[in-house]
């Protein structure tokens, strides 16, 4: 009975967990209502409250749970035999996150996260430790390509994760405002600015620009 219990408390968690994010993608933060999330869930607001006390906590838990499925998505291409070229790891990157941008997809209402995270602290606590654990996969991407020879072996891997780390973002607004954006333009774009900058004549090693063109 409690193994039955536990699974019905988290089938419930979830429940009102796509209501909320349903909910916000349709309307967003500030003009969500806790009662139509009430609504949308089909659950009493007492049965909310059991679990989400407010919407700051709704909309951390969304972002909560977003963690596994990104880690999950990265740990695929980490745990290949060879690593993908660089061009090709971000635009695989990008066709998860663009897989998750439906009507009331996550992805949807991650700048509206991201906004918060600015000034409200339970939100930026959520979402700094998932740019944190993002982040340093991006580590763990040019510490691969650095020990390959793809890297220059003095390059710096913290410094290659906060270049590739900035570049999601941008897409995701590109995408979900102009609309005319993918993964592959994203990919061809990688790969031209990779390509054409030659270095510096009086530069003893790549220049930044160029460093990463060896991991094509």
């Amino acid at each position: 009975m409690p193994r039955v219990s536990e699974e019905h408390r988290e089938r419930r968690r979830q429940q009102i967990l796509d209501a909320a994010q349903s909910c916000f993608a349709r309307k967003g933060f500030h003009e969500t209502s806790l009662q139509e999330i009430f609504r949308e869930s089909g659950l009493s607001a007492g049965a909310v409250y059991r679990y989400f006390r407010s919407k700051d906590e709704l909309i951390g838990a969304i972002a909560a749970r977003s963690q596994p499925l990104v880690a999950a998505l990265l740990e695929e291409i980490l745990d290949a035999d060879e690593l993908p070229p660089l061009d090709e790891i971000v635009a695989r990157f990008a066709t998860g996150v663009t897989g998750r941008m439906g009507p009331s997809g996550a992805v949807r209402i991650a700048p509206q996260g991201w906004a918060l995270a600015t000034y409200n602290r339970p939100i930026h606590l959520a979402i700094s430790e998932l740019l944190d654990n993002t982040r340093s996969w991006w580590v763990r991407v040019a510490e691969r390509l650095r020990d390959d020879g793809r890297l220059p072996p003095d390059a710096d891997p913290y410094a290659v994760a906060v270049v590739l780390t900035s570049i999601i973002p941008g897409f995701i607004l590109q995408r979900l405002v102009l609309g005319d954006v993918d993964a592959e333009t994203l990919r061809a774009g990688i790969r031209i600015l990779l390509s054409s900058e030659p270095p510096p004549p009086h530069a003893a090693h790549p220049a930044p620009g160029n460093i990463l063109n060896q991991a094509l």
